[in-house]
């Protein structure tokens, strides 16, 4: 047998923030809190953690984000479900805020769906939005959208409530009516929703403030998202507003997305046009402090203290 290697003193230092526990629970007091939750978007583990770091109390998983990232493509269903969990699996383990996710259509059907919640739950999600698109799915600001049946998604709803292990995660249902049906009819599935057991309502694409305020009022009691698309068919409004229209959550999915690749082409245009950096260097974190965002001292010290550990002499 091999002498044993004696176990340092003090507890092991923590890798990331990579605890879940409570946060399903957290999430809930938040949505039924007086103060509208706002959750920025994230596509990857460092847009998460500047979400985290800026203290605000959840984060969005942008399935568009992810394709646009991790694929190179827009928001038209062409990444595979164990990519986008992969992504999700990543993005959890590294913030300590409530991580809601889109959940595109659950990816088929009723089978698929708990499979989908399951695995999100899994990853450490603690809301998964479905909508009632046909697959492939098309992103709720743009043309093409084709819907299945209010019933298939009554099917889907129930599915992903009876599949949660914990009763605190969160299923949120969203339709995307209104582009094509209108907004009563989208209100009309939204209500069918509520019926299947969805914790939060996600009316897509209201195309003014009084269709916010038309939603807000069908669900008086409900909570709501409302979801602000720079350039997309809803308009932007303050979260005081949104909060006074009666909704609970406000996602923000792709502005970060598009504030990064403004400022990288405006850096890439400098540089070219200089050949140095130097004009932008004021914009950016300096190395020290991109590294102390991603924990850097704790993940050092951890490995300093394994360095440390001395093997008994043998004798």
């Amino acid at each position: 047998m091999p002498d044993a290697v004696s176990a340092p003193s003090g507890p092991v230092l923590p890798i990331g923030l990579a605890d879940a526990a409570g946060r399903n629970r957290r999430l809930r007091q938040l949505l039924a809190g007086p103060e509208l939750l706002l959750a920025p978007g994230a596509f990857d583990c460092v847009t998460a953690r500047l979400v985290d770091a800026s203290g605000f109390k959840a984060l969005y998983i942008t399935g568009a984000g992810i394709s646009m990232s991790a694929l190179g493509a827009p928001d038209v269903a062409a990444l595979s479900f164990g990519e986008i969990i992969d992504r999700i699996r990543r993005i959890c383990d590294v913030v300590s805020i409530p991580v809601i996710a889109d959940g595109d259509t659950g990816y088929g059907g009723p089978l698929n769906v708990i499979r989908t919640v399951r695995e999100y739950e899994r990853a450490g999600v603690s809301a998964i939005q479905i909508e009632d698109q046909e697959w492939p799915k098309k992103c709720g600001h743009e043309p093409g959208r084709k819907l299945v049946s209010t019933t298939d998604m009554q099917m889907r709803i129930r599915a992903a409530v009876e599949a949660r292990r914990d009763p605190d995660f969160v299923v949120i249902a969203r339709t995307d009516a209104r582009a094509g049906e209108g907004l009563a009819a989208a209100i009309g599935r939204a209500r069918a929703y509520r019926e299947a057991g969805a914790d939060v309502i996600f009316v897509e694409s209201p195309q003014s403030e009084a269709e916010l305020e038309d939603v807000g009022r069908a669900f008086p009691e409900v909570p709501l998202l409302a979801n602000m698309v720079e350039g997309g068919k809803t308009p932007i409004l303050p979260a005081e507003r949104l909060q006074e229209l009666g909704f609970r959550l406000a996602i923000y999915p792709n502005a970060m997305t598009r504030l990064i690749a403004k400022a990288g082409m405006e850096m890439l245009a400098s540089l070219k046009e200089t050949g140095s950096t130097n004009a932008v260097a004021g914009s950016m974190y300096s190395h020290g402090k991109l590294w102390e965002l991603f924990d850097n001292a704790t993940w050092r010290a951890l490995e300093d203290r394994y360095l440390r550990v001395e093997t008994p002499a043998k004798g």
